[in-house]
């Protein structure tokens, strides 16, 4: 390896004992980069400025810098492509293939890469719950309780494996916008209480995001990680995620909270007199270094997305060329939406689980409507209230399917002491989605799980209420789901005279909805009841000459 190729490594790796110990033990740029940046002598020197105690490179160390494989360097930085061999391919058609197949171990290397520091670095956590009591203003939540909000808050937290809740405790707050949350008396009183609280590992503090400096002086005080809802959230998606549209999403929404913590980091540093120095004569400093390899990271994921969206939209288009109408199905995590679509559809493929966000990923699933109409499913990743709009506006790529639908269903978990609460989020969700207006102003409305109350009477007439785990009240809504998709998507029903010694019978059951067949008499012709959009019905007039 020539002088150049360990410039170009010393630009992306801190080569310095000295500075390794004086970094965080674990660094925002993960696991795997601060492995890699380990040296095994005490410094490198390579005819650069460096301020840190210098030793000359010895063989050793030129031989454990050449040895380092190319696909580790990738992981932290796209321009570490020094590396690979110059006799590598560069034919044309192998890169175009190589670009429109997004490959699943780089994929899973980008989520693995940077993973939140603090979140889930252990098998288990034991959870102290704080919930600040909002009395006014524009923080405090008017449709629901703080003891409800606190039993969220346990119910996120139980979502985890090996997570549990050994403490919790509701504190009124009249200044949520300070960095300590509390006022002097009350942060005293509870400092003191998880202080004294034997195990705590972390302190989940049940607000949307806290700022990196609220969190910074939270955790001195405390001695404890601590989480807020956006980081508790993204850690559940990250423990769900299967797909590779769902891994892609969750790193993409991770990049915020890698920033935040970014800077946290620098400023430890700065004040170990560390931070803001420059890295063996490359002209950036180690936070300017990390932010382009969070920025490279992010152009990279982002790049993939657009992949995956633009598979989605081709999806979409032959889905509207097979003219199946499309029903999304909305709502608040875990109010049954999973349990629904399987009960429309009877796919047994579906396995339903009573927990939050359970559903990452758009699935479609085919079922029929009581005229034999074919329609699909859509179902689609939960709501939850206070989530900041990085994190919706993350999984974009996967509710832009939801905008093209047809019809929306709006499954409410009517059982649940939160209910009018839950929707209202669900709708403001989805007004910041900018579903078109037409779409919005025709959802319907489903009060799921009314077998959990007793009695249940609704005076809302546009309402459909059903058991959804118990299949009763479907008939009532598969009925509505027809009509309005019949009226969305501007299909008519009509009868045709067919000629049954011809192809006109067959074509009809491939491209509509053949509700009857009625024959005639005995000269080969039928009445043929269907359901059949505009355009097929042009195609059905031209193909057979029908006037």
């Amino acid at each position: 390896m020539d002088l150049n190729k360990i410039h170009y490594l010393t630009k992306h790796v801190f080569l310095c004992k000295t500075a390794w110990g004086r970094l965080p033990k674990m660094h925002v740029l993960g696991r795997r980069y601060m492995n890699f940046a380990k040296p095994n002598s005490q410094c490198v020197e390579v005819g650069t400025r460096s301020p840190y105690p210098k030793q000359r490179l010895n063989t050793e160390s030129l031989k454990a810098i050449s040895s380092v494989p190319c696909r580790q360097a990738r992981a932290f930085s796209m321009t570490a492509c020094i590396f690979k061999s110059k006799n590598h391919s560069t034919d044309q058609d192998s890169l175009q293939e190589e670009e429109d197949e997004i490959d699943e171990a780089e994929i899973e290397e980008l989520f693995q890469q940077q993973i939140p520091t603090g979140v889930g670095e252990e098998d288990h956590h034991r959870i102290f719950i704080v919930h600040p009591d909002v009395k006014w203003g524009s923080r405090k939540q008017y449709l629901t309780t703080a003891a409800l909000q606190m039993d969220e808050a346990v119910g996120l937290v139980n979502t985890l494996q090996n997570w549990s809740v050994i403490e919790k405790i509701i504190l009124s707050t009249k200044t949520p916008e300070k960095k300590k949350i509390f006022g002097k008396g009350n942060f005293q009183t509870l400092t003191e209480k998880i202080r004294a609280t034997a195990g705590v590992t972390a302190v989940f503090v049940n607000v949307e995001r806290l700022s990196p400096s609220s969190e910074k002086e939270l955790q001195e005080a405390w001695g404890v990680k601590v989480l807020d809802r956006y980081s508790l959230v993204l850690h559940i998606f990250r423990c769900n995620a299967r797909t590779k549209e769902a891994k892609l999403q969750i790193s993409l929404a991770e990049i915020p909270l890698l920033r935040s913590r970014l800077r946290n980091e620098v400023e430890n540093l700065d004040q170990q007199g560390g931070g803001s120095r420059y890295i063996m004569g490359s002209g950036e400093t180690l936070y300017e270094v990390q932010q382009r390899l969070l920025k490279e990271r992010e152009l990279k994921i982002r790049s993939a997305l657009e992949q995956l969206r633009r598979k989605r939209h081709l999806l979409r288009s032959q889905r509207k060329h097979k003219d199946f109408p499309i029903v999304s199905i909305m709502g608040y995590t875990n109010c049954g939406k999973t349990t629904l679509i399987k009960a429309l559809t009877g796919d047994a493929g579906l396995q339903p689980k009573d927990q939050l966000f359970a559903t990452l990923d758009v699935t479609v699933h085919a079922g029929q409507l009581p005229s034999h109409m074919t329609v699909l499913y859509v179902d689609t990743i939960g709501f939850l209230s206070q989530l900041p709009h990085q994190l919706i506006d993350s999984f974009s790529a996967t509710l832009e399917d939801v905008a093209h639908s047809d019809l929306i269903i709006h499954v409410r978990d009517i059982s649940h002491p939160e209910t009018v609460n839950q929707k209202v989020n669900v709708l403001n969700v989805l007004k910041n989605l900018q579903i078109p207006e037409r779409l919005f102003n025709t959802i319907i409305e489903v009060h799921n799980k009314i077998d959990l109350i007793e009695g249940y009477r609704t005076s809302d007439p546009e309402v459909i209420s059903i058991s959804a785990l118990k299949e009763h009240g479907l008939d009532v809504l598969t009925e509505k789901i027809e009509d309005a998709v019949v009226r969305s998507t501007g299909k008519q029903t009509m009868t045709l005279v067919v000629q049954l010694n011809s192809p006109e019978i067959a074509w009809l059951y491939k491209e509509a909805t053949v509700q009857a067949v009625d024959d005639v008499g005995d000269d080969c012709t039928a009445n043929v009841k269907v359901i059949i959009s505009q355009a097929a019905y042009g195609r059905y007039r031209k193909l057979f000459r029908v006037t």
